[in-house]
């Protein structure tokens, strides 16, 4: 008989099952809170919520500005010309106007994290020929332009929709793999967009087209946004402004091998101010293109011609007197009193010291010479005391004249420490000295506009990391009041640059003074 032994334990011997730990599955595990203490083994951790919203920013901006950057333009006509209109990311906004090949105005229409640009593809033959055939259906254009863009902003607002929509969705599907997390991509994108809009529409700036700023070929064409006199006179017709815009860049196009010069208004002064030429020779072409393009009627001149003030440097100014211009002048602080006898025995050449006025092409123009010479670091400067009492006799001077009977319009000095002493004794004064521009109505109603260096800072120049930029300012005065009623600011690129940009300046109306209450006619009781 032969027995089992029970409990046998050897190598052959069945152990009992241990009990199954039940298996979770990825979703409990991801749904369930999280516990302090490590990760099981094979899990991470979820990322922080700062994390996921960074992610998502980063997902809604990429996809909304690749869908902008593929399919968010509208071609679109606007009068004779065809258009491909555009939104791009943008920090500071605005309007950009592409007029290849002659350049492009920019305008500051709005503020918003979106830019509007328009390019101008080409003018269609047929239309332009009929504006050209038949000029009176240039007073029926302005309708035709608004009716053009409102069509085309509001078809480039719903495919800018759809753009940043899609982009936004698909990338949020790529990035995510989740359909919901892709629509929440795409609805934050839409709210972002309808943001920048309200931001554009708050901010939106209809006179902005009056005051573009131009670069390219475009600068040798002020006429393009109008004269001076009509831009001040005509606030109020930011349509007809448009369809002025659109004529002449219309006429621009026709016109293949020139470029039109600017139409003077006869009714418009033109003053030229430069300062702190600085010995650089090229101002001088500047300068005498500027007076044949804009028909110059006066140049200002706030002083910094030279360089040292030597005698030896007198002969870089025998190119005044062909400039085609009356050339006002005022001593600066690198002009001697040597320079200042030679350009007076010039002819055409008024020098302005020690508060003496002149009327030159019906302007009355008074200045004072700087008080200091300072060519170098030799000499040891006065500082601003001596700068304030020029300033101070200045005053006293133009009001002098005042009392005469001959009122100053415009006051020169080349400090503007010396200048901002004029306030209240006269409309506008002219200043150079920091190389930089500069403007602003003072307390007491003076305007002070501060030109940059027309010389590029001069020689002095290369030993600066970046070239200097040319600067001057062209000044456009009503001929009745001698009142200044708009600015075009020239910049030029410095030495090696070719840029140039012309950027339009126009000074807002005197609001109207409030009526008087009216009286009542029926006797008091």
């Amino acid at each position: 008989m032969v027995r089992r032994r029970v409990g046998h334990t050897g190598p052959m011997a069945r152990q009992a099952p241990s009990p199954r730990r039940p298996r979770r599955s990825i979703r409990s595990v991801l749904r369930a809170p999280l516990r302090p203490g490590p990760a099981p083994a094979g899990l991470e951790r979820a990322p922080h919520p700062w994390a996921r919203a960074l992610g998502m920013t980063a997902v809604v901006l990429v996809g909304a500005w690749l869908g902008l950057l593929i399919v968010g333009n509208v071609r679109t006509p606007v009068g004779p010309m065809d258009t491909t209109m555009t939104l791009r990311p943008s920090l500071t906004g605005g309007t950009k106007i592409n007029v290849s090949p002659l350049g492009a105005l920019r305008l500051d229409s709005h503020v918003a994290p979106l830019r509007l640009d328009v390019d101008v593809d080409r003018l269609d033959p047929a239309r332009s020929q009929a504006l050209v055939d038949n000029p009176e259906r240039f007073s029926g254009l302005q309708d035709e332009v608004s009716a053009d863009v409102l069509d085309g902003t509001t078809g480039l607002a719903l495919r800018s929709c759809v753009a940043v929509v899609t982009g936004a969705t698909a990338l949020g599907l790529a990035v995510y793999r989740r359909p919901r997390r892709a629509l929440a991509a795409g609805g934050l994108a839409l709210a972002l967009l309808a943001a920048s809009a309200g931001s554009a529409a708050a901010t939106w700036n209809p006179k902005s087209v009056l005051e573009p700023q131009f670069d390219g070929l475009l600068t040798s064409a002020p006429s393009v946004v109008g004269n001076a006199r009509s831009i001040v006179t005509e606030f109020d017709v930011y349509q007809k402004e448009l369809a002025r815009l659109v004529t002449n860049v219309t006429k621009l196009y026709d016109a293949t091998s020139t470029l039109p010069a600017y139409a003077p208004d006869p009714d418009t002064l033109r003053v030229l101010h430069v300062s702190d030429i600085h010995l650089n020779p090229a101002a001088w072409h500047i300068i005498r293109s500027t007076v044949e393009q804009y028909r110059i009627d006066v140049i200002i001149d706030s002083g910094d011609t030279m360089d040292h003030g030597s005698a030896a440097e007198n002969g870089f100014l025998d190119a005044i007197p062909g400039l085609g211009a009356p050339y006002v002048w005022v001593r600066g602080n690198h002009d001697s009193r040597t320079t200042q006898e030679y350009l007076s025995r010039m002819k055409n050449v008024h020098v302005l010291d020690d508060g003496r006025a002149v009327t030159v092409a019906g302007v009355r123009i008074a200045g004072s010479g700087d008080p200091q010479f300072t060519p170098d670091r030799s000499v040891v400067a006065q500082g601003d005391p001596a700068e304030r009492m020029t300033g101070i006799r200045l005053a006293s001077a133009l009001r002098d004249q005042e009392r005469a009977g001959t009122p100053v319009d415009i006051a020169v000095a080349h400090n503007p420490t010396a200048a901002a002493e004029t306030d209240g004794t006269v409309p506008l004064v002219l200043a150079g000295h920091i190389h930089k521009r500069k403007n602003e109505v003072m307390e007491l109603g003076t305007r002070l506009k501060i030109e940059g260096s027309t010389g590029g800072g001069g020689l002095r120049a290369v030993q600066n990391e970046k070239p200097e930029k040319v600067r001057a300012s062209v000044l456009y005065l009503d001929r009745g009041n001698r009142r200044l009623q708009a600015w075009d600011e020239i910049t030029l690129g410095g030495l090696g640059l070719t840029t140039a940009e012309v950027s339009r300046h126009v000074v807002e109306p005197p609001a109207p003074a409030p009526a008087p209450p009216a009286t009542s006619s029926s006797p008091s009781p």
